[in-house]
């Protein structure tokens, strides 16, 4: 018997009808043929499957459906609309921080809410003390951190961090002319 669910996907609303056992990747993949996001353990361990939800990076390979109703959902396509690289996409370029690219839409999502993360002054374990509500200093260490639940099974990772700290740049100097 299935369930209806409302789910805005990149922007798009979609009203499905899915078994209550769906999680959010298998809707995503099989009923909406959204392949950005991909299966890689279906355990919540190796981070291919992230997405943003509501703003928050999460495993979607973890998510029931069902239990999102009404959710925004943000995949990597999504941050790329019309084709028009974000940021991350094209820092993601320009160091060389994917090998085969498995792991890419993931790592991208991820790093999308480490920016926001930073930005809105939420530490990690790593982060000194600090004025709560501050932006944060995205360092090698704190993007080792935030980034430790993308597995990358090329070993990008040195490449992975120069692209995130290059969109973190990118941002904040971006930010810095808005004002």
């Amino acid at each position: 018997m299935g369930h209806p669910v409302h789910l805005v996907i990149d922007g798009q609303p979609h009203d499905l009808t899915v078994d209550p056992r769906t999680t959010l990747l298998d809707a995503l993949r099989d009923h909406l043929g959204n392949m950005s996001p991909k299966m890689g353990c279906d355990h919540g361990q190796c981070g291919a499957c992230t997405v943003l939800v509501d703003g928050r990076r999460l495993n979607s390979c973890l998510l029931l459906a069902v239990s999102l109703d009404g959710a925004e959902v943000l995949t990597s396509d999504g941050l790329a609309p019309d084709g028009e690289l974000s940021a991350l996409h094209t820092a993601f370029l320009e160091q060389d921080a994917f090998q085969c690219g498995y792991c890419t839409p993931g790592q991208i999502c991820s790093a999308t809410g480490v920016l926001r993360e930073a930005a809105d002054g939420r530490p990690s374990v790593v982060t000194d003390d600090h004025v709560h509500d501050q932006p944060i200093e995205l360092t090698e260490d704190e993007i080792r951190e935030r980034m430790s639940g993308n597995l990358c099974r090329c070993g990008a990772y040195v490449n992975i961090v120069a692209a995130v700290q290059q969109a973190a740049g990118a941002s904040t100097a971006s930010e810095g002319t808005d004002r």
